[in-house]
């Protein structure tokens, strides 16, 4: 179906006279009036992508991101498909799937630090989602702080800097991986840094995105779930923490607008020859670009530009930060650039958007993307992230459809 549709979830016996081509209506799926338009063969699921009145019956094979489907009692045909009642001829099992959720910006520095400091509890914040992060094949954030103050403040009050036992809450939430290339792992300067980098180095997350030296920081990380290789790239677009060199430590840079512009053409190779460095060692490939404007869902041309490079060099899908708010979804040739998901863990409680935010979920079959939700969240006073429904979800989810391409829009 087309993505406005959502996710419907209907009987056997109703999906069975849709299959067979029954007559049927939007209302018998609680799903609005009028009729649908049932279609199968070739053209079917293209339609799906423009037209909201059709449903396309096709093998759950041929089936993409750009479309929503339709779960049977319960059963979602991609993520449990040998549990899907209905059933092709298809000639090879799928996959098995493997499910990857990406979150926001994470900092437990400032007035959260001063909080989970206060009570005694590092992972509160964590808490109320922490099943839905754990059950994830793998878990995916951006740590927006340092893990150590031993340094002179490089931002004033917004140097962020968190306990480093944080990292044993992240672990024990499900976090696989952290990208730590974002405008604040600097905040306390280079020997906090490389203390940061130490301290995550001795936790079972991996890092991505900062080292000791610019190779290092550009180096990819590969990391197996569920018989596929995830390779992920990382890099900051913001400044304010030093970009990485031959012989000093920093982030990986991709100099552009609106922060640190033009665009610089050698970072944006350095990025997409990382990329490439993956061919042959992951299946799938992920990039965590930190970039953007703060405070709007509308991304900036620079971004939706090295989005389309960033896909052209062999990413799978690149998963943005920074604006501190959710952004829109981009679509190229197919494969999403998805430009901001908000903040997760964070103390800007002066506006309802900085408060609110998205996870994204997403199901791979070997290296087929075959699902994205967008699941949406507020960060409560206690500043730990909550689902919601209903009229809040709506709003937040339509700020992200207002700056998407079809079929997000």
């Amino acid at each position: 179906m087309h993505r406005s549709r959502g996710h419907l979830d209907v009987s056997e016996r109703l999906a069975r006279s849709i299959a067979e081509g029954a007559p049927t209506t939007w209302a018998q799926l609680a799903a609005g009036p009028g009729r649908a338009d049932v279609r199968r063969g070739a053209g079917a699921l293209r339609a799906a992508t423009r037209d909201p009145a059709v449903i396309a019956v096709v093998a759950a094979s041929r089936v993409t991101p750009l479309v929503s489907t339709v779960s049977v009692d319960g059963v979602d045909p991609l993520r449990s498909p040998g549990a899907y009642p209905l059933t092709t001829s298809a000639p090879n099992e799928p996959a098995p799937p493997a499910e990857v959720t990406v979150v926001g910006d994470i900092m437990m520095g400032r007035d959260v630090g001063d909080v989970l400091a206060a009570h005694g509890d590092l992972g509160a914040p964590l808490r109320p989602l922490r099943r839905r992060l754990e059950r994830a094949d793998l878990t995916v954030g951006n740590l927006e702080s340092t893990l150590s103050s031993e340094g002179v403040p490089q931002q004033g009050d917004d140097s962020f800097a968190a306990d480093p036992d944080v990292l044993q809450a992240l672990e024990d939430t499900g976090f696989d991986v952290l990208s730590l290339a974002n405008n604040h792992t600097g905040d306390f300067g280079e020997r906090a840094f490389r203390q940061t980098l130490r301290r995550v180095d001795s936790s079972t997350i991996e890092r991505v995105g900062a080292g000791l030296d610019r190779q290092g920081a550009w180096r990819p990380v590969v990391v197996s779930r569920a018989g596929v290789r995830f390779g992920l790239v990382a890099f900051n677009a913001i400044g304010e923490t030093p970009a990485a060199e031959p012989r000093t430590p920093g982030v990986a840079q991709v100099r552009m607008q609106p922060r640190t512009g033009p665009l610089n053409g050698v970072d944006l190779r350095r990025a997409t020859r990382a990329i490439r460095s993956l061919q042959g060692r992951a299946d799938v490939v992920i990039v965590l670009p930190h970039w953007g404007d703060q405070y709007t869902n509308e991304p900036v041309a620079d971004q939706r530009r090295v989005g389309r490079a960033l896909l052209d060099a062999g990413a799978d899908i690149v998963v943005g930060g920074h604006p501190h708010w959710v952004q829109g979804v981009q679509v190229h040739q197919g494969e999403l650039v998805v430009h901001s998901l908000g903040n997760f863990v964070f103390d800007m409680d002066f506006s309802l958007e900085t408060q609110e935010g998205v996870m994204l979920e997403a199901v791979f079959w070997g290296d087929q993307l075959k699902a994205v939700d967008f699941v949406p969240y507020v960060i409560g006073p206690d500043f730990a992230p909550r689902l919601v429904t209903g009229g809040r979800a709506t709003t937040i989810l339509d700020r992200m459809t207002e700056a998407s391409d079809a079929p997000f829009d």
